[in-house]
């Protein structure tokens, strides 16, 4: 055990845990400069990264952590996540890809595909992606708007109609919301008065 390696670990650890996330950071980094193996400060590193808004950054650490553990898909979730927000899509869709490859059942990684495909324009394979999510969310009234926005926008208005009954069923407010910014009168007309 490299006693210095461990030190600056656990002084990282501390000063993550206190809230001190620069300090952490600088001991994670100095950690991973000693032990080049070390999978926990290189996550530490990513994840204080993105908490920070720092997406290039994140997006590298997190490619490092996946050079000694290419089957984490967990981490392609994260990787994507990070591209996304960096306006990076393609690349985004490459690592959530990769992601539902390792696990199918991850309904994160397929809800950040659909937001990728949408912002290329690729609203068809959007909603394939957004489908993904809430078969495996039926409860996420966030994806059934997402996935009724890109069947909008991929032109298939007969498919929009069903994703506003379904949220008609939990989350009237947002069905009201999707009849309304896919510009649908007839959808309108499904709508109860809602008391708010």
């Amino acid at each position: 055990m490299n006693y210095d390696h461990w030190r600056h670990y656990a002084r990282g650890w501390v000063f993550h845990f206190l809230g001190k996330t620069d300090t952490a950071y600088a001991a994670y980094a100095e950690a991973f400069r000693i032990n080049p193996a070390d999978l926990q400060s290189l996550r530490h590193l990513a994840s204080i990264a993105a908490e920070k808004q720092r997406w290039e950054t994140a997006e590298s650490w997190y490619a490092k952590v996946l050079d000694l553990r290419p089957a984490e898909g967990d981490t392609w979730f994260n990787l994507g996540f990070v591209r996304e927000r960096a306006a990076k899509p393609a690349e985004a869709i490459a690592a959530f890809n990769e992601a539902v490859r390792l696990n199918p059942k991850q309904d994160r990684a397929w809800y950040g595909m659909g937001f990728a495909h949408a912002r290329l324009g690729q609203h068809a394979a959007a909603a394939t992606a957004f489908q993904e999510a809430v078969t495996l969310q039926p409860m996420n009234g966030e994806a059934f708007y997402q996935l009724g926005m890109a069947l909008h926008h991929a032109n298939r208005p007969d498919e929009v109609k069903p994703v506003v009954i379904r949220l008609l069923d939990f989350e009237p407010k947002r069905a009201k919301k999707l009849a309304q910014d896919t510009e649908r009168a007839d959808l309108m007309k499904l709508i109860p008065e809602l008391p708010f």
